[in-house]
């Protein structure tokens, strides 16, 4: 298969810091999309990733799967897209299309493993794939989304993990007027939690440790905050909720939130944290509450999400970097330093 090289920004080894290198992209084949990378968010899978704390890490590794861009050519079969369009690409650039789950627009749950946008086997090249902090990406265009016009692009680019990350369970437990809603965390997934569960229609309470982020929490829509160490506080909503979004990567009491649910309630965790949480019987059985995960949404439903964010004017917070500050942008990540996302202005790569 046709190569070219390209600039990015990776690393070659799990200590190493993020620099410029070379990649190679397959020159577009008739079913593929060419995208000159605009902007990219990071996402703290970056930092897992390329520091290798899920293990599995394949080096040279370029992360990056919150991006947007401009469509530059497409293939002779592409038939959504042109030249010159604005797209978007997630944390997946395809699957086997043909599992159950595929077939059913789930294909972040491809029973034959979903391709990841970086550090996944690219079976065009016989490499890994390679991620976002780069000059372009090519993608089949069923792994392709258009952006709305409407919204600012560089806030666009964190919907694509971070936006749909939220939006699929709030979708699937039928979030909607009438309920009470938690979030739990107020960082890059529990940001968009707020504004999206507000769109649709929801009561939102907002679950902190932090006094700083009070006031912030509200400017983003919430209807309540609650700093979580205030028992009585906690105690006022207990047995209240109908749906709890947990995104809070770090230890905790996993129980005292469950509590918070009425029968029939849900919490749904999106942040994972590095260790197992304890989860007594009698938090869900006394009230058939239910604990579930849930991740990324398939492409018809990130599709979906990107057209809901257009039409309520929803995007991220984000603070806008160079590449030339990613390291810098990594440790802050690591010290929650961040309101509420890093996004990448590409055309740094050019300097």
């Amino acid at each position: 298969m046709e190569v070219k090289y390209i600039k990015a920004f990776g690393t070659q080894a799990a200590e190493a810091p993020l620099e410029q290198l070379n990649i190679n992209r397959r020159k577009p084949t008739p079913n593929d999309v060419e995208i000159e990378i605009l902007y990219c968010g990071v996402c703290h899978s970056d930092l897992h990733t390329a520091r290798n704390e899920w293990h599995g890490t394949v080096y040279p590794c370029v992360p990056g799967h919150e991006i947007v861009g401009k469509i530059v050519s497409v293939g002779e079969h592409v038939t959504k897209f042109k030249a010159g369009d604005l797209a978007g690409v997630g944390c997946m650039v395809d699957s086997c299309q043909e599992c159950e789950y595929c077939r059913e627009d789930l294909e972040q749950y491809c029973i034959n493993v979903a391709t990841q946008t970086y550090n996944s086997p690219d079976k065009h090249l016989n490499t890994q794939t390679f991620g976002g902090y780069s000059e372009s990406i090519v993608v089949d265009e069923k792994f392709v989304l258009r952006v709305p016009d409407n919204l600012d692009l560089a806030a666009v680019a964190p919907l694509l993990c971070a936006g749909i990350t939220t939006y699929s369970p709030l979708k699937h437990w039928n979030v909607g007027p009438g309920q009470k809603v938690g979030v739990i965390g107020l960082g890059g997934l529990g940001h968009m939690a707020v504004k999206i569960a507000k769109a649709m229609g929801a009561e939102v309470i907002v679950f902190t440790t932090s006094p700083s982020k009070v006031e912030d929490a509200k400017r983003l829509g919430a209807d309540a905050v609650v700093l979580s160490k205030d028992a009585d506080k906690m105690q006022q909503y207990a047995g209240k909720l109908h749906f709890i979004l947990d995104a809070v990567s770090a230890e905790h009491d996993i129980n005292t939130y469950l509590n918070l649910l009425r029968v029939d309630g849900s919490l749904v965790l999106v942040g994972a944290p590095e260790q197992p949480l304890p989860i007594a019987a009698f938090s869900l059985i006394p009230a058939r509450r239910s604990f579930s995960g849930s991740m990324i949404g398939g492409i018809a439903e990130t599709q979906e999400m990107l057209d809901f964010c257009g039409k309520h004017n929803i995007v991220s917070d984000i603070e806008m970097i160079s590449l030339q500050e990613i390291n810098n942008a990594y440790d802050r990540l690591l010290k929650g330093d961040v309101k509420y996302r890093f996004v990448i202005d590409m055309a740094s790569l050019k300097k």
